[in-house]
């Protein structure tokens, strides 16, 4: 039922998914670019369509009274973003418990514009040992475009280029450009 409506919301709003996600359900999708608040309804209508039981991680202020219970059920964990919390480790350990676990997240950690991605997620998956799904919003053509998995290799330079290079293409309700790739000591922030 939320599925069928799901999709019939997404139609009527001019949107439609292109690709296909993984069969094994095990996987980090990270879901790009983030600029707006309409990205998260977006989201959990595809997700809902594709029957996804995807989990995600949000900044904690979202997570406070009168909405924090509905973002928990939805399958939301909170997190400071200005501490360090042990979460990489505390997300691969939940990997390895379930047999089932598809976490959802922004590289850019925020709707702002960013000169380079958060890589938290790349670390998630190389430690879990699960291939990295890109999802693209894309706006100017209302697309959900699923990549193909990519599993975390030996040069994660290399990694990052191809990710970035597969949402390069496509935009988000406002426009911002995608970040290129900088190892965390080259950069200037």
């Amino acid at each position: 039922m939320l599925a069928t409506l799901s999709a019939f919301i997404l139609k009527c709003a001019g949107w439609r998914i292109e690709g296909a996600l993984p069969e094994r359900r095990k996987y980090v999708a990270i879901v790009a670019p983030h600029t707006s608040n309409w990205d998260f309804i977006i989201g959990l209508l595809a997700r809902f369509q594709l029957d996804i039981p995807a989990r995600f991680i949000g900044k904690h202020q979202l997570f406070r009274p009168p909405l924090g219970w509905l973002m928990r059920a939805l399958g939301g964990r909170p997190v400071v973003r200005t501490q360090s919390n042990n979460l990489v480790e505390d997300v691969v350990a939940m990997f390895r418990q379930e047999p089932e676990f598809v976490l959802a997240l922004a590289p850019e950690g925020t709707r702002s514009p960013v000169s380079h991605w958060k890589t938290g997620f790349y670390h998630i998956a190389r430690g879990a040992g699960v291939p990295i799904v890109p999802v693209a919003l894309d706006f100017r053509h209302r697309a959900i475009v699923i990549g193909q998995p990519l599993t975390p290799g030996e040069c994660k330079a290399a990694d990052m280029a191809q990710l970035l290079a597969f949402f390069r293409p496509h935009r988000g309700r406002f426009a911002q450009p995608i970040p290129h790739y900088q190892p965390r000591d080259k950069r200037s922030s």
